[in-house]
């Protein structure tokens, strides 16, 4: 007797499945769930409310095997938001270093691609791909909860 899978669907909670071709080629050695740590490079936290609000029960990105861990030696996945101030530069190389191979950095945001307003700022080293080698961008100013979870299930395969 085989068993049937139900998929909810209800509103803003439910996205598309991502086809596994969507996948990254690097992610599939990081299995069927991912451990992921964030650092705030110097955003003005907009982007990290977007962040909690995806791992929160209305966009439950967990169910999709993502998980928030607070060691970069359980992770495969670095999110980074903000530009990346003078002070944040050898930190975030550091959680980069840290981090077990196969790993993947995710950039949140648009101060996070191009320093946004920041650009040009006293204290801004710069975006997050001069400081580390950027996998996956995900645009907005911040970006949706829907989109964030979106763009880490590619790296699930879920």
């Amino acid at each position: 007797m085989g068993l049937t899978r139900k998929i909810l669907k209800t509103g803003r909670v439910a996205e598309p499945e991502v086809p596994a071709g969507q996948m990254l080629p690097q992610a599939a050695g990081l299995g069927g769930s991912v451990q992921v740590r964030h650092v705030d490079a110097g955003s003005c936290n907009g982007c990290e409310i977007e962040i909690g609000q995806a791992f929160s029960p209305t966009y439950d990105a967990e169910r999709h095997g993502l998980r928030l861990v607070a060691s970069p030696r359980h992770a495969g996945v670095l999110t980074v938001t903000g530009p990346v101030t003078v002070n944040m530069a050898g930190p975030l190389r550091k959680t980069f270093e840290a981090m077990p191979q196969p790993r993947i950095v995710v950039a949140v945001g648009d101060c996070a691609k191009d320093c946004g307003m920041f650009a040009g700022g006293y204290g801004v080293a710069g975006p997050v791909a001069d400081v580390v080698p950027v996998d996956v961008h995900i645009a907005g100013c911040p970006p949706e909860p829907a989109a964030i979870v979106a763009a880490l299930r590619g790296l699930t395969g879920r």
